[in-house]
């Protein structure tokens, strides 16, 4: 099986990260800050060794790098911990939003005194940015959008979106599940909160994300319990990241998903968004001639405000049914509306879905070509 389903979950794993992850159950089998024992002990200060080079990737505070079961995971732990229910507020998200932002949004919205507005996005960054000041008023307390489409690349010109917030003094949630690893993403860039998944391109495993806080802005936690500090309190901890790290945390997991950032680091952010470029521009010119074929977003000069993914179809087939086929032919691709259902309306492809091509850093381009070789066979 020759991998593309990187946007989903990136495969293989570095080796580090694999060696980490083995080490981690190995090693440091207890739990860590819980207990006075050395292998507690020893486990908690490698725990926190992820915890700092998580934060500074992001550029925070240690303490401020919150680690959660996924990117969905801390979106809502962000977007519901900003208000009160009943509250009466407002946000604005964007029109390419996974449903890890929208049906948190959505389901707040049941609540009284609750709305939201969806802005749309353009080619062109000043209009997107004017689209989603257009929207913002008195009641506005946050905006919440993606850095990158996991449907089409494009990248949301976050930067300025922030740069915004602060100017008007609301809070900016970024979800960067699709674009942490690939974009050099900062607090600094004017966000308050960054979303991410540890198993994307941060290349940790499953059941990994973060929540990376500035610290401006205080939040209700989604679950209270043990947080192995202050137990006498019957009053869940104020200090980060205790407040939202209730119960034994994903060890394993965190101590791999800090070997993922050194994997990060050593290869470069650059390096990698270029090399996984060159593929996607490989793939397009392969095909581009193909009639049957039709690209989403396929101009090649665009990549340099897209992250590395295309979606295409074939025409007179759904996109599960390629997807299907290709898989029969030993590639894997994900087909479908990949939990996106605002971008695929936008496109209007909720009908057929779309087919997914997302490259690694470990793809060649020799696989490449013999995924083009099946499309054109097929």
């Amino acid at each position: 099986m020759i991998y593309f389903d990187n946007a989903a979950t990136t495969f293989p794993k570095p080796p580090q990260v694999v060696s980490a992850m083995k080490k981690a159950l190995t090693d440091y089998g207890a739990n860590p800050g819980r207990a006075g024992h050395a292998m507690s002990m020893k486990t908690a200060e490698t725990v926190y060794d992820s915890r700092e080079k998580c934060a500074d990737f992001f550029g925070a505070k240690a303490e401020n790098a919150v680690f959660t079961l996924n990117c969905t995971h801390a979106v809502n732990t962000a977007v519901k911990g900003l208000i009160s229910p009943q509250t009466d507020s407002h946000f604005v998200i964007s029109d390419l939003e996974h449903n890890a932002v929208l049906r948190p949004v959505h389901a707040m919205s049941k609540n009284n005194g609750f709305t939201y507005s969806v802005a749309k996005t353009y080619d062109d960054d000043a209009l997107t940015l004017k689209s989603f000041e257009s929207l913002i008023n008195a009641k506005t307390k946050a905006v919440v959008c993606m850095a990158a489409s996991n449907v089409t690349g494009r990248v949301l010109p976050y930067r300025q979106i922030g740069t915004l917030c602060q100017k008007l003094g609301i809070c900016f949630i970024l979800d960067a599940a699709q674009g942490g690893g690939i974009l050099p993403i900062k607090l600094s860039d004017g966000i308050n909160f960054i979303c991410v998944s540890g198993h994307k391109s941060l290349y940790g495993v499953m059941g990994t994300g973060l929540l990376i806080t500035d610290g401006k802005y205080r939040l209700r936690p989604l679950t209270e319990g043990g947080t192995g500090s202050k137990s006498n309190s019957l009053e869940q901890p104020d200090d980060l990241p205790d407040r939202f790290e209730s119960g034994t945390v994903n060890t394993p997991g965190i101590i791999a998903l800090g070997a993922g950032i050194d994997f990060i680091n050593k290869t470069g952010v650059e390096h990698i968004r270029a090399h996984e470029t060159g593929l996607c521009q490989l793939f397009i010119e392969s095909l581009q001639n193909e009639k049957r074929v039709k690209f989403y977003a396929d101009r090649l000069a665009d990549f340099d405000k897209r992250v590395p993914l295309v979606s295409f179809n074939i025409d007179g087939l759904q996109s599960a049914e390629t997807a299907g086929m290709l898989s029969d032919a030993g590639f894997a691709l994900r087909g479908g509306l990949h939990c996106s259902s605002l971008a695929h309306k936008k496109m209007n492809t909720s009908e057929t879905g779309t087919v997914r091509f997302a490259p690694s850093v470990f793809n060649t381009k020799r696989e490449v070509l013999l995924l083009v070789r099946e499309v054109k066979r097929l």
